[in-house]
């Protein structure tokens, strides 16, 4: 599983080095193979292990062509899919694609997700963060979800 916050310098040419704590566990699970798409709902990318990523990928292609809003995120999701592998330095190259949709240039937020990493440029990632503190989650009649009522932490 992934999980943290980490700041990460991409280079010139958009390579960026995965955190050591990640890299074996990739390594292991996806033999460094990668997979990175854009987020439809943030302005982020997606970074996925090449089988968790082929496992969503099967869902989506499952999932009818003919209704308008799935045929908009299989585009959108698998269309911008892009396979990349770690090299022996533990980097991944970023189309430059990737980064301009994300709005990423020298530093980036590799947020841990459970399954996935997001990236974010990292100024992006301080806005978003002020806007969901100061949103306490709750709706127009000040009720929380009910998946997060009953949670404990």
């Amino acid at each position: 599983m992934f999980r943290g916050l980490t700041a990460i310098t991409v280079d010139a040419k958009g390579r960026l080095a995965i955190p050591t704590r990640y890299r074996a566990s990739i390594e292991e699970e996806a033999k460094g193979r990668l997979v990175a798409t854009i987020n439809t709902m943030d302005s982020c990318l997606l970074l996925y292990t090449l089988q968790e990523w082929e496992a969503i990928e099967e869902k989506l292609s499952q999932l009818s062509s003919f209704h308008p809003a799935t045929r908009r995120i299989q585009r959108l999701l698998i269309g911008h899919a892009t396979d990349m592998d770690m090299d022996r330095s533990g980097r991944i190259l970023l189309p430059a694609l990737l980064r301009d949709y994300a709005q990423i240039d020298s530093q980036v937020m590799l947020v841990g997700q459970g399954n996935k990493f997001e990236l974010w440029a990292e100024e992006r990632w301080r806005e978003a963060c002020h806007e969901w503190l100061d949103d306490d989650g709750s709706d127009e009649d000040g009720n929380l979800p009910s998946e997060l009522a009953g949670l404990s932490l």
